[in-house]
């Protein structure tokens, strides 16, 4: 035990100190715990862990592990439990409008077990997609000393001799819609893609946020990318317990480090590794947490001046295993900051700086994944914002590994997502077509659903490069392809996007940084006089609830105040 602590200022005072607290230790008592640990800071291991997929299969057993280094830090561990909603499995049917709802109920849930057991810190671990941003925007909102623990990567799959991941699947369907994969090519392939524990393992939303986690300072250096089978999981797992007993003891808090500066970090990281654009959803998301003015349009200004440096999934040839033996995020980062692409000045959970953190890293010329800033892959960041007359309110586009960057096309309108993949399976699709998808928004959904499956089948298809698709809903971080999401306002307020019809022209320049419609502006007055506002099929439960409070795709799809608007903070009370 390296620190003495003085519960007289910590959360847990309530709940174990004092005459009039003796109720409450008489359920630690009952769990076998003994007075002096009751008399320690009690630290929160929240779990994502389940058994829903491989994204989170390995949680519960690091969240175990933390166990050990908050002992050894002076700590009393209590390990609880919160949901995913794994967008893998969710992909493609209804069930992918709970996933995005799934963030909000995850920091919702994590906040709650907190305030209600009055922990003191918390470590947090998270494998599959929305449960990285859930994780840490509850940090952000309670306060308390806390670090983020990603769970890790699964391995690559093998097939044909060559590396795979989930999405090569998802194109494969399309492939096999077009008579160009056999059935018995395609069930090889999904027996061998995913070949064990962890979350996908291209630069997708999970190791995309994984790689914020790591930049905006709230996770370790060099945690996030050892992929989930790897023995030094369990250790990552340790120091992290050990490392937020330090947190408790100088009160250094998430929100000491998740900066404004902090912020433009990590949007730089996405752009550099050509992320997910879900990350303009989470990054908004959690700055929201902090009271900090962070909007899809501040995330594209950082995209703008970064460029795109590291080879991964799926605009390259790589996964996150090989970023990991490439030296990892501060590999990365070490070539940004040394080119000014990043304030070094940020304060992290090491409670030393960025700069100070990334001074120990030595650059390694000999790896093949993360190129120099000097000699980039692309001089612009590997995702671009939108902005127009279709998009008053933005857009956002994963431009890593496109070869084209205009598009101009007709338009052909499906109010969901279902009627364009039966298009697409139909392959009624022609080259030129700007698929529109709508009624798909955080409120029109509801749930703001991923297309991964209508986009991977057109890749299957053949037609990635030579359509364009546009959608109020959003992409999965494994789509490639013209695919243009996040635009707002979504067709349910009555956007731009609700009044495109069949035919209409649509140009998207995603160096220009635009997204248009073509029609006359009384044209469109004419349709707008004629649009209704229509009622989705979701009139209870968590689904409703969600669409009647949440906001606006450019603010982060949240649905509450956040810091701005508290009178007190967790961590004070």
């Amino acid at each position: 035990m390296t620190h003495q602590f003085d519960k007289a200022r910590l959360p847990s005072r309530h709940v174990s100190v004092g005459p009039e607290r003796a109720p409450h230790r008489s359920y630690y008592y009952a769990m076998g715990i003994a007075e002096e640990d009751i008399a320690r800071p009690f630290v929160g291991l929240a779990s994502a862990g389940n058994d829903s997929a491989p994204c989170n299969t390995m949680l519960d057993f690091q969240a175990d592990a933390a166990r050990a280094g908050v002992i050894e830090g002076g700590g009393m561990p209590r390990r609880f439990n919160t949901i995913t909603v794994t967008d893998g499995i969710a992909m493609g049917h209804q069930g992918m409008k709970a996933s995005l709802v799934s963030r909000e109920v995850i920091a919702d849930s994590v906040e709650l077990s907190v305030r209600g057991h009055c922990y003191d810190a918390l470590v947090a671990f998270a494998g599959c997609d929305k449960s990285l941003p859930g994780m840490m925007m509850a940090m952000l909102r309670l306060n308390v000393p806390s670090i983020f623990v990603y769970g890790g990567s699964i391995l690559p799959g093998r097939f044909e001799d060559r590396d795979v991941t989930v999405v090569d699947v998802f194109e494969a369907v399309g492939r096999y819609a077009a008579g160009t994969c056999p059935l018995h090519d395609l069930t090889a392939l999904e027996k061998v893609a995913c070949p064990g524990h962890g979350a996908c393992g291209g630069q997708f939303t999970a190791n995309t946020m994984a790689c914020v986690g790591e930049a905006i300072g709230l996770s370790l250096p060099n945690s996030n990318m050892a992929p989930a089978p790897y023995r030094s999981r369990e250790e990552i797992a340790v120091a992290a317990g050990r490392q937020v007993m330090e947190l408790v003891a100088r009160n250094l808090r998430p929100r000491d480090i998740a900066t404004r500066a902090a912020f433009i970090n990590a949007a730089r990281v996405v752009a550099a590794t050509g992320g997910s654009t879900n990350a303009a959803l989470h990054l908004p998301s959690m700055a929201n947490e902090a009271g900090i003015d962070f909007d899809l349009f501040d995330v594209a200004e950082a995209f703008k001046s970064t460029p795109y440096v590291a080879d991964l999934k799926p605009g390259g040839k790589y996964v996150a295993k090989d970023m990991y033996e490439a030296g990892g995020v501060y590999m990365l980062m070490k070539t940004m900051l040394d080119n000014d692409l990043l304030d070094g000045n940020c304060m992290t959970v090491t409670g030393r700086t960025l700069g100070e953190n990334i001074a120990e890293v030595t650059w390694n010329p000999d790896q093949k994944v993360i190129y120099d800033v000097k000699t980039p892959l692309s001089p612009t960041g590997g995702v671009v914002g939108l902005r127009g007359t279709l998009a008053p309110d933005g857009a956002i586009v994963k431009v890593a590994g496109m070869k084209r960057l205009q598009f101009t096309g007709t338009a052909r309108v499906f109010d969901c997502e279902e009627e364009a993949f039966a298009a697409v399976e139909a392959r009624t699709i022609t080259e030129g077509t700007v698929l529109v998808i709508r009624y798909e928004g955080p409120k029109g959904g509801p749930g703001m659903r991923e297309m991964l499956s209508t986009t991977a089948a057109l890749y299957g298809l053949g037609l990635g490069e030579s359509v364009a698709l546009i959608t109020d809903g959003r992409f999965s971080g494994g789509t490639r392809g013209f695919c243009i999401g996040h635009v707002g306002p979504e067709a349910a307020e009555g956007g731009p996007i609700a009044l495109v019809e069949n035919g209409d022209i649509i140009t998207i320049d995603a160096e220009a940084g635009t997204i248009d419609l073509d029609v006359p502006a009384d044209v469109l007055a004419e349709r707008r006089a004629r649009w209704q506002p229509r009622t989705n099929d979701y009139q209870s439960g968590a689904l409703w609830r969600y669409a009647k409070t949440v906001g606006p795709a450019y603010q982060g799809a949240v649905t509450h105040p956040g810091a701005k608007m508290e009178r007190h903070v967790y961590a004070d009370i």
